[in-house]
């Protein structure tokens, strides 16, 4: 019952501001979260179970042809506000763009591609003072951000596609997050990719002992590229959804 409550009163934020060069020629008209999976956008999935697992108030980063998810929310009778990221500049510049939606309250995150269990999402909402990643065991852990941490879940450090073995617990960008995390995005450098990175001011704020590792229990899918279309479909069908 604590749970649903936190649910009810926490805040999501859905990062949808990309196009997905991953999944062309499918988003050459329409952003990555509309590429449609079991004759229904991706996005539509992520918000029933959200809102399933108790969750009201929804706020999208949009971008890339955000005139489309506007039209989908209207389409399938979604209410959610639409925050602009006018440039693409990572993921971690994406969840900046919310920091007057969210104000001082803790909130929940997650990738508009990621799709969690409705009992995974209920178990992130954490009434604690801790920030918690999501992750899980994967074979291809190289693929993503494996989570480093310790025997008592504190996260260490997130090492981004690592070319070596150092684990196989992947981030799934499901979080739960204080208002800490805009102060380390404001102090976050450009990367390589000249982006500022999310998983950058997560392991800024590990090092102060900040942030928990919580293992997802039921599932996760990731739709990542035009290969993992069937996959999630024929998951998506095992589940009645």
């Amino acid at each position: 019952m604590k749970n649903e409550e936190s649910c009810n009163k926490m805040k999501v934020v859905i990062l949808a501001a990309g196009k997905g060069t991953r999944m062309l020629p499918l988003t050459e008209t329409i952003p990555k979260v509309l590429v449609k999976v079991k004759g229904k956008p991706f996005l539509y999935y992520v918000l029933k179970n959200l809102q399933q697992a108790g969750y009201t108030e929804f706020c999208l980063v949009v971008g890339y042809k955000k005139e489309k998810i506007k039209s989908f929310l209207e389409e399938y009778g979604f209410k959610a506000k639409l925050v602009e990221q006018k440039e693409q500049l990572g993921t971690g510049h994406a969840l900046l763009q919310v920091k007057s939606f969210c104000g001082k309250e803790n909130f929940i995150s997650i990738g508009g591609d990621n799709l969690c269990s409705v009992k995974d999402f209920k178990a992130i909402a954490k009434e604690d003072d801790y920030i918690y990643v999501a992750g899980i065991h994967s074979e291809s852990p190289e693929k993503y951000g494996v989570l480093i941490k310790d025997e008592n879940n504190n996260l260490i450090e997130i090492k981004e596609k690592p070319k070596k073995f150092v684990g196989n617990l992947i981030n799934t960008a499901l979080y739960k997050f204080t208002p800490k995390i805009f102060e380390a995005l404001e102090q976050v450098k450009e990367s390589e990719r000249r982006e500022y990175e999310l998983p950058d001011a997560l392991t800024l704020l590990a090092k102060q002992g900040k942030v928990k590792v919580i293992k997802i229990k039921d599932y996760w899918l990731d739709l990542g590229c035009k290969e993992d279309i069937p996959k999630v479909e024929a998951f998506l069908k095992r589940l009645g959804l």
